[in-house]
């Protein structure tokens, strides 16, 4: 009994104590103590949504170049509130060319002027990355967008395209897209990850197959969709000039056409792309630009206003024949809509603009690498 006795005092006295000297927290300068920032009542979703609209849109004024673009996405993220708003604020690559979000990649370039972006080339790892331009210096590496790893399988070839530079994996949530030739390599076939729209249907065959559907879950596509091929002619004769290829797209709906509602604000570019389609419609075709032969220098010439130095075989310009994003659905065979050259031993500029988006222009160029020697 004296033990328990007095083992019930020296609590009473310690709690006693405690509560006689309760330590205080400071207060934060941002929220009050008791608020819940990752909940829904937290006072950052509570705030007005004219003073949340008003905050999110001279952000999204001021910072229009990365990386101080990196706010603007830290927005979206606050809360679901703040991402509606962040979306409804942020404007389509194809009126403002801004690429903020990883969905930017799937969506059509600027109407009036092209992306500038860089592509580097590791020769040891077969790996390549595809930067956003932030200064005209080709030593910059700009803004990371997306990354490509060649891969061989048997007779084939497949460029696998990810947002994560390490994670490869067609599993993965960083997958995008692939590139796969044919036998000889002249013609390339480009997949997407996701349909494109309502109603499309994966491709059969092995060479689709993302993985086995054993490992997948219902709300994953088990299979890739067709939305380019890349052609490569022939040059049986071996005369001289550039490689000739053909392109043809499924590309994206373009704000100018199909993205501006009847107040003229910009519809949401995700319920654009989940509309069905029809076979044929959205559909472009692309041709190399026919370059001139300069006497003085002795070889093929194109005009890139400078983004391209140095000559080489891979360098190309393309230009649409057929455009379903123009009222007419004819291309403009004089305004150039991708080209690609070489500035350094590893580096490549990558200049593209409506109707194409980044990764199908990223698509194009990865067919251009290796050795074609039935097209050259």
């Amino acid at each position: 009994m004296p033990l328990r006795r007095s083992l019930l005092s020296r609590r009473f006295s310690i709690s006693s104590r405690d509560q006689g000297h309760t330590p205080t927290e400071p207060e934060s300068p941002m929220l009050p103590p008791s608020s819940n920032i990752t909940g829904s009542s937290s006072s950052w979703s509570a705030m007005l949504p004219e003073l949340l609209r008003e905050i999110i849109r001279r952000v999204e004024d001021t910072e229009d170049h990365w990386p101080l673009r990196r706010n603007v996405v830290t927005c979206a993220c606050v809360s679901k509130k703040w991402r509606e708003i962040t979306q409804d604020i942020v404007g389509s690559p194809t009126n403002s060319g801004k690429i903020t979000f990883p969905s930017c990649l799937k969506l059509p370039g600027p109407q009036d002027f092209s992306n500038q972006c860089l592509i580097k080339r590791n020769k040891r790892t077969s790996t390549f990355y595809l930067y956003l331009s932030l200064t005209p210096s080709f030593t910059d590496k700009g803004k990371f967008l997306l990354a490509a790893r060649r891969f061989r399988t048997g007779a084939y070839t497949e460029y696998i395209i990810s947002l994560d530079a390490d994670d490869f994996s067609q599993a993965s949530n960083a997958y995008v897209g692939k590139l796969r030739s044919d036998f000889l390599g002249t013609n390339f076939t480009v997949y997407d990850s996701q349909p494109p729209h309502n109603g499309a249907k994966p491709s059969h065959g092995k060479a689709s197959r993302r993985f086995a559907s054993k490992q997948i879950s219902p709300q994953v596509p088990a299979g890739n969709f067709e939305v380019g091929h890349v052609s490569y002619k022939f040059n049986l004769l071996k005369s001289r000039g550039p490689r000739r290829m053909i392109t043809t797209l499924h590309c994206p709906p373009s704000s100018s056409s199909a993205g501006l509602c009847s107040d003229q604000k910009p519809c949401d570019a995700t319920k654009m792309m989940k509309k069905p389609i029809k076979d044929g419609a959205g559909l472009t075709i692309l041709k190399n630009k026919a370059p001139r032969w300069h006497e003085h220098l002795q070889c093929w010439c194109l005009n890139f206003h400078g983004r391209v130095t140095v000559a080489s075989v891979k360098n190309f310009q393309l230009v649409a024949t057929v455009d379903q994003s123009q009222p007419s659905g004819k291309g403009d065979e004089e305004t150039v809509l991708l080209q690609f050259g070489k500035v350094g031993d590893d580096t490549f500029t990558m200049d593209y603009r409506q109707p194409l988006s980044a990764f199908q222009a990223f698509a194009i160029c990865l067919a251009s690498f290796g050795t074609k020697l039935a097209c050259e």
